[in-house]
């Protein structure tokens, strides 16, 4: 099962306060420990919302909003994908994990989608072109 673990983000991060060196050491150390247990998929930390963008889908076409976003809560600044045996596992990993803020912090545990969980509605035919697609990504890195 994959997981991503998303760090929420904080007023600090929205204003691009940069972690400490401890945290960084940290960080680093807690990647190691998932890297080693060969859990880790991947895992980076997100420039503030002012820095990004998002594209509104509506039926009248696309639109685009520039950041900064208001809603800190809803916002994400970093995250990690990592492979395990159960949610369970997943908690046991965040629960591990050094505090991503320096101050009150969130880590959101979402289990990512599998092919078999999309049932009969991914034919063969879109089965194929995942596996072709996955296989792409995966040479690329």
């Amino acid at each position: 099962m994959r997981f991503m673990l998303i760090v929420k983000a904080s007023p600090q991060s929205e204003a691009g306060v940069m972690p400490s060196e401890k945290l960084l050491t940290d960080m680093g150390n807690y990647n190691e420990e998932l890297a080693k247990a060969g859990v880790l998929l991947a895992g980076e930390g997100l420039h503030p919302s002012a820095k990004g963008a998002r594209v509104i889908f509506s039926a009248a076409g696309r639109s685009v909003v520039d950041g900064p976003f208001a809603d800190t809560k809803s916002l994400v600044a970093g995250f990690w994908l990592i492979k395990v045996k159960s949610k369970e596992e997943a908690i046991e990993w965040v629960k591990r994990c050094p505090n991503p803020m320096e101050g009150e912090a969130e880590i959101e545990i979402r289990q990512v989608f599998e092919t078999e969980d999309f049932g009969a509605a991914l034919t063969p035919d879109l089965k194929l072109q995942e596996e072709r697609l996955r296989r792409q990504a995966d040479a690329g890195r």
